[in-house]
């Protein structure tokens, strides 16, 4: 029968100590990978609490939605929604979306058609001093939208322009190239140089090299410019609100009208409210995969 001497009982000892730690440390991982996800749960419900709480309040009538503390237990109803519809008050609001539906599609068009080739001359083929071109186009954003809205009215009354969709457009379009160009100027950073050298090997003029080389290597970051410049389009309000009137209304405009101060309208705000974030989802579904490699070209070297 062996025994173990002092020595090398005290190294077993620390040998089976440290297989201990690395075992424990191996488990860490995991435990900080499921707290991690828990968290992540708990931030997105709490950022989906609202908009759940919006939905649900879109089923009530006006007396259970305005009811404090409102009741969950409330009885469900569409009458917010018939509202909405104009089945009850006759006011529909077709025209209101579609005018925002034509500004927000042809204003994103205009963009893309503005900034690609932009985009283009200060990255692929840089211009002299594209820094201050690009602070520029940044410097355009930092003022107020507020500060310009006199001027733009009295601008648009004097051509004629008021209540003119096509104005609204020309806004719209002016108000998101900047982003657009900073956005597709980081997204053709990353397009390969030899492709364009071999483009141009082969006798490839500019549009057909934008069209056939670098539009389909950029499609994701094409995809994440259009949808952002979309919804900021879509949602906009202050300057729908200004240079619009009966004619060029948008949806947001259509949604503030149900405000009142005589009556009980929060189902009826919260209804338009869904409705006329529908068109927002269903775009950002629709291009998901598109917008995630968008928004993370470049991000990994």
């Amino acid at each position: 029968m062996s025994t173990l001497t002092p020595a090398k009982a005290n190294t077993t000892s620390a040998t089976q100590a440290g297989a201990r730690r690395r075992g424990k440390s191996r488990m860490d991982p995991t435990r900080n990978n499921t707290a991690a996800g828990l968290a992540a749960w708990l931030l997105a419900l709490l950022f989906a609490a609202p908009v759940l709480w919006m939905i649900l309040t879109s089923f009530h009538s006006e007396t259970d939605a305005a009811t404090n503390p409102p009741s969950l237990a409330a009885n469900l109803t569409l009458d917010a929604y018939k509202e909405f519809f104009g089945e009850t008050s006759g006011v529909s609001p077709w025209p209101s979306l579609i005018n925002s539906a034509t500004a927000s599609i042809l204003s994103t068009g205009l963009v893309l058609i503005l900034a690609i080739p932009a985009a283009y001359a200060l990255s692929i083929k840089p211009v002299k001093k594209w820094t201050d071109v690009m602070f520029f186009f940044l410097s355009t954003k930092m003022m107020p939208v507020v500060a310009a809205i006199l001027p733009l009215y009295l601008f648009a009354r004097t051509v004629g322009a008021l209540d003119n969709i096509w104005f609204l457009i020309l806004m719209y379009t002016s108000m998101n190239l900047p982003i657009a160009v900073w956005m597709m100027r980081s997204f053709l950073a990353e397009v390969p140089v030899e492709m364009l050298e071999a483009a141009q090997i082969d006798g490839a003029n500019l549009l057909l090299t934008l069209r056939k080389v670098i539009a389909p290597v950029a499609m994701p970051g094409i995809a994440a410019t259009a949808l952002i410049c979309f919804i900021f389009s879509w949602n906009e309000l202050l300057l729908a609100r200004v240079l619009t009137g009966v004619v060029a209304g948008t949806a947001p405009v259509f949604l503030t009208g149900f405000v009142s101060g005589q009556g009980l309208f929060l189902a009826k705000v919260c209804a338009a409210a869904v409705v006329i974030s529908l068109p927002v989802l269903f775009a950002g579904f629709a291009a998901q995969d598109k917008l995630v490699q968008g928004l993370s070209l470049g991000a990994v070297k």
